[in-house]
């Protein structure tokens, strides 16, 4: 007998990264009335929505901030909420503007929003996710959830929920392996099925069919560096426009698998859950494979990499967790009560696998999506500084630059980053198993690292201007001082021999208009020089003679305000 799901839960997640300073600048309007990025999100995405040539906002609805609201015992915040650190809750929680400023918030720094499809049952309808591929194989399933973490660092994600129940436990792995797919990596892939040909966004009920998104992958073209991503990503992303590059995709054509399964115990062997066969499975789970009735690769290889990757505290009742840079996966065997857990209450493990510990893979991901940003833009600014050593003097710009960065990655690590968010041991070693698989440490040490670096070299630039700078003062106190003491030495009122033959000179005195030339040639030549060294190193004395200049964000707000008058 083929092995059959009782029920599939997929989120298919996407994480991105803004590009905030383009955003801004094209949507002056709205973060005129903002002094920060993350203030104007709401208004930002409000209004776009309102002229968006997506057809997502007019036929599913627009993204709407999605903030907990309830806050008693039996609601998901405070359900949610209680097994992190108040510190935690503080930081990754969407409490709401009027919420955060009770406990004395200022803004929140992490906005949810949601398109709600609870109205769509009351039409009859549902939106459907279906996939295709070249050999004929296909899957519809409906979607569950549509939400959007933005983050005020500029980083954002997007998941996709899907569901599905009792179908063979075959065809709930190829929809994890295909629908993850939002580009191919060759056209070679379409030809072999092992990407789809067409991913579809539709909603079905009521009688009709009526077609939201649909991706075919007919013509794919990389878009400068940007590869070219499947409409079911832009379309619902509509606020964004990724032909101009506001936003950039931070993985490669595969988003993240966040998925559960369970197993139907009537459909396999009785202890199934102490096999071969249930490891081998699980290996197919985790590492978002196709069905086989052998591990895909090899044995060894693969027993090693469950034994480090796969959390086994529940491994007697057949409940296993997975962690892989591209997976998070709960695979259990049926559905029952777990202890004093009460199944008529809803099965334990599918409810944490929908509140705490998708929270933590959220934090876990958004912790590596920072982290690959900051890594991109190190490199970039490194790359501005390294064509302008040797041949033109690092700017103003160029120190803003990796001020800025170092800015900002403090506020990471002071901020964002926790090594541990929950009070519990389970949810503490799930969410370190998460990290390691996504190799948070050694990236956040080597990130550091790098712009440490980036700072010293910037430092030694500086200490070298400044020595520069301070051997010319040195060499123009020289000549002003020499030039002051020859003029000096000829104005002083020495008598006798000296008066007579420089001040009184008898003969015509063209020893006095001669030694009058060359003094006066001495002081000329010297303020001269002294001109010419001012000017040509005019960006060292610019800071000590001028006020600093308006930087480009202040002039941008204060252009911004002007045109809002006018």
């Amino acid at each position: 007998m083929e092995a059959q799901a009782l029920h599939l839960h997929t989120y298919f997640v996407f994480p991105f990264s803004v590009d905030k300073e383009a955003v801004m600048q094209d949507h002056q309007r709205v973060w005129a009335r903002h002094d920060y990025w993350v203030e104007g999100l709401d208004d930002w995405i409000a209004d776009h929505g309102q002229s968006a040539g997506s057809p997502v906002p007019g036929r599913l609805g627009k993204w709407q901030r999605d903030a907990f609201k309830r806050f008693d015992m039996d609601s998901f915040a405070y359900q949610d909420m209680v097994f992190f650190h108040p510190f935690v809750r503080r930081v990754f929680f969407d409490t709401g503007d009027s919420f955060s400023a009770e406990c004395g918030e200022t803004e929140n720094m992490v906005h949810c929003y949601t398109i709600p499809l609870l109205h769509l049952g009351e039409t009859g309808r549902q939106l459907v996710f279906e996939a295709e591929d070249a050999r004929g194989r296909s899957a519809s399933l409906r979607v569950s959830d549509l939400r959007l973490f933005m983050f005020s660092n500029g980083i954002g994600i997007l998941t996709l929920g899907v569901e599905a129940t009792h179908l063979p436990v075959a065809d709930a792995l190829w929809i994890n392996e295909m629908m993850r797919k939002v580009y191919p990596s060759s056209g070679r892939q379409l030809r072999e099925g092992r990407t789809p040909s067409r991913l579809t966004l539709k909603l079905e009920g009521g009688g009709e069919t009526q077609v939201i998104v649909e991706e075919t992958f007919a013509r794919c073209v990389m878009k400068g560096y940007l590869p070219p991503l499947s409409r079911t990503i832009t379309e619902l992303l509509y606020f964004l426009n990724y032909s101009k590059q506001e936003f950039e995709p931070l993985l490669d054509e595969r988003m993240i698998v966040y998925s559960y399964l369970s197993v139907d115990g009537n459909s396999v062997p009785p202890e199934f859950h102490m096999s071969e066969d249930y490891e081998i499975l699980m290996s197919r789970l985790l590492f978002v494979d196709r069905w086989g009735d052998e591990y895909r690769y090899d044995a060894d290889f693969t027993r090693e990499a469950l034994r480090k990757q796969v959390y086994r505290r529940w491994a007697h009742q057949g409940t296993l967790y997975g962690f892989t840079s591209y997976s998070n996966v709960t695979m259990v065997l049926g559905r029952f009560d777990c202890d004093e857990h009460q199944l008529k209450e809803g099965f334990l493990v599918h409810r944490m696998f929908m509140s705490r510990y998708y929270l933590t893979a959220i934090v876990a991901l958004f912790y590596r999506a920072t982290l690959l940003d900051f890594s991109e833009r190190t490199a970039l600014v490194s790359r501005a500084l390294g064509r302008r050593f040797g041949s033109t003097k690092v700017t103003d710009e160029d120190t803003r630059n990796v001020a800025k960065l170092m800015a900002e990655f403090q506020l990471f690590s002071n901020y964002w980053h926790f090594s541990e968010l929950a009070n519990k041991d389970e949810e503490i070693e799930h969410f370190q198993m998460q990290c390691d698989a996504f190799r948070l440490g050694p990236m956040k040490s080597e990130v550091e690292q790098e712009i440490e670096k980036l700072n010293y070299s910037l430092d030694r630039i500086y200490q070298l201007r400044n020595t520069e700078s301070i051997n010319r003062l040195a060499m123009l106190s020289m000549i002003l001082g020499g030039g002051a003491m020859v003029t000096g030495y000829f104005g002083m009122n020495f008598g006798q021999e000296f008066e007579r033959i420089f001040f009184n000179p008898p003969g015509g005195g063209w020893v006095h208009i001669l030694a009058i030339i060359l003094v006066t040639l001495v002081t000329v030549g010297s303020v001269l020089f002294t001109i010419f060294l001012v000017i040509s190193n005019w960006q060292d004395y610019r800071k000590i003679l001028l006020p600093p200049r308006i930087t480009k964000v202040e002039s941008l707000r204060r252009t911004i305000g002007q045109d809002d008058e006018d």
